[in-house]
């Protein structure tokens, strides 16, 4: 029992249970309380480009034809197959819906082929006037490839030849380096009988024109994802929107482009390598559901700790795949039911704070392991050399269960402690050998103190059984229970304040450890009171102590800014 941190389970509850609470006061839900430790060691962040880097407040701005001429007909189809589309209608749905008073009277609806991610489209077969067509929506550069003729703005149709289609891939290229996103719209006649929608009917389309939409930069983003970056986190953005859209974005917020990689090349890749490619890409453009579950699990692979933030029923798979997975609000049910996280307001910036906030929960946790681990193998180290040559028991069950005891109710304060600003720095994560590094260092040390109190007690004090385990028992708890001091922080521990709740827990502890002994309740745990000059001992064997794990401290971390600027690993 007495190697047994009896209240880490409280301590780790505790710590991320604040933490979560922390978090819900900057509008931030957390559904899954681990996740906290994990958005503490993430180093990767990978985002849509919507809501994330923008404001999410599209609206449609024009519609043109192929060459850029503004086109009403463009925009009456534009509407119809939003109006008629089922299922949940993206924002780029409901932008069209609310640009225009314009209805879809005398149309009928008579099938549909619905949006799908590796299409990019979505086609309603309609009926006006006795007149069926097929109305097509989705993304340019696929129904430019689909089709062979196009629709110019006063309605005549004409072949999709080669200049014409390099005239309206320029257009949809400036419209992308402006900063527009664009939908294409296309249509093709039908049969008077044709009764069912097809993909195979998805071919020799009439181009009719762009659906032009804006959603403005978000202002804050770039500071944010610098912010991100300082604290050790790349962001990734992985977006359906084509390259010149993003880079624009990518521009307005002035954030640089390290790396593209599109859809269509990363179809091409393997998985090694994709591996060879992420650590330079930080754009990916054009990218499909699968081929962003396939992009986390490769930064996976590479040790990364991987967050994804995505709102769309879409981002539910790589929501899954990621080590923590953050929505928003306003998210599809599936994406809010596959986050560990919710965030009430689209905004990077809350992120950022939750990465703080779990940074810290770990930090907390990490300073009841190494405290407990060190002291628990320090003591019980100390306890076995000691039952070598004693003809007694060195601390009686009863004093080590007390002993403990009152060292966990010391140690409770720990989740409300501060962490020191460097320490949340960069991610944090847990390394089971440091642990055992440091109680194999620090536990002996202990012990190197409790085999002087030994021959003190026995050769200066001549203890008696109970005499020695009363001495025992006050330096143990003594220097166990302050030097949490020390140990908290890597810094010098007076450059470090602690909350004044682990201060006035743990100085409560030690007076109590002193003053047991000496009133009547202490016998019935078999303490005696000691002598007068035994204080004085305690004293000095106590601020020894303190000063030798400072110094070893420091050689065993290094010097405490040096080592911080690495980032905290546990």
């Amino acid at each position: 029992m007495g190697l047994t941190p009896e209240l880490l389970p409280m301590i780790v509850t505790v710590t991320l249970a604040r933490a979560a609470t922390a978090l819900a006061e900057r509008r931030a839900i957390v559904k899954r309380l681990s996740a906290i430790h994990d958005l503490g060691a993430m180093d990767v962040l990978c985002t849509d480009k919507t809501g994330t880097l923008t404001e999410a407040t599209i609206r449609l701005v024009r519609t043109i034809d192929g060459v850029g001429t503004q086109s009403p007909r463009a925009l009456a189809l534009a509407v119809v197959n939003s109006r008629f589309e089922s299922g949940m209608r993206s924002p780029l749905d409901e932008a069209i819906l609310a640009a225009t008073a314009s209805e879809a009277a005398g149309w009928t609806k008579l099938d549909e082929v619905p949006f799908d991610f590796e299409r990019r489209r979505i086609s309603v077969l309609v009926e006006h006037g006795g007149a069926r067509s097929l109305i097509v929506k989705g993304a340019p550069e696929d129904l430019l490839r689909l089709s062979g003729r196009f629709e110019t703005a006063d309605g005549q149709e004409r072949p999709l030849d080669a200049a014409t289609r390099a005239a309206c891939q320029a257009t949809l290229d400036g419209l992308g380096g402006e900063g527009f996103r664009a939908l294409g719209i296309a249509r093709r006649e039908v049969a008077a009988d044709h009764a069912i929608a097809a993909i195979s009917d998805e071919s020799d389309l009439v181009f009719c024109g762009f659906a032009v939409f804006l959603d403005p930069p978000k202002v804050s983003a770039g500071e944010t994802i610098r912010a991100l970056a300082a604290a050790g986190i790349t962001v990734k953005v992985l977006t359906g929107d084509n390259e010149q859209v993003t880079r624009h974005v990518f521009a307005e917020i002035g954030v640089a482009v390290t790396g593209v990689l599109t859809g269509d090349a990363l179809s091409e890749l393997s998985d090694e390598a994709l591996l060879g490619q992420l650590p330079r890409v930080n754009l990916f453009c054009r990218v499909n559901p699968q081929q962003k579950h396939r992009i986390l699990l490769g930064l996976k692979r590479l040790g990364h700790v991987v967050g994804f933030m995505g709102d769309g029923i879409n981002d539910a798979p790589a929501l899954h795949a990621a080590d923590v997975g953050i929505s928003v609000d306003g998210a599809a049910d599936a994406a809010r039911a596959a986050a560990d996280i919710i965030l009430l307001d689209h905004d990077l910036s809350v992120v950022n704070q939750a990465v703080l906030a779990g940074r810290a929960a770990v930090q907390n946790v990490a300073k009841y392991v190494l405290m407990g681990s060190s002291s628990n193998f320090g003591n019980m180290f100390s306890m076995a050399g000691a039952a070598l040559f004693l003809p007694f028991l060195p601390m009686l069950p009863i004093q080590i269960l007390l002993n403990n005891l009152m060292y966990d109710v010391s140690e409770i304060a720990i989740p409300f402690d501060r962490v020191d600003e460097e320490q949340v720095a960069a991610p944090v994560s847990w390394d089971v050998r440091l642990i055992e590094r440091f109680m194999l260092v620090f536990g002996p040390l202990s012990s190197v103190f409790d085999f002087l109190t030994f021959y003190v007690l026995l050769h200066v004090f001549g203890a008696g059984e109970a005499l020695f385990q009363t001495g025992w028992f006050i330096v143990s708890m003594t220097t166990q229970v302050l030097v949490v001091f020390a140990i908290r922080t890597r810094r010098a521990f007076f450059r470090s304040r602690p909350r004044g709740l682990l201060v006035g827990l743990a100085l409560g502890v030690v007076a109590l450890a002193i003053v047991l002994p000496l009133l009547p309740v202490g016998a019935w745990f078999g303490f005696v009171a000691p002598p007068p000059l035994f204080f004085a001992f305690l004293f000095g064997t106590t601020l020894a102590y303190l000063a030798l794990v400072e110094v070893a401290k420091w050689l065993f971390f290094g010097t405490p800014l040096r080592s911080m600027s690495r980032g905290a690993t546990w």
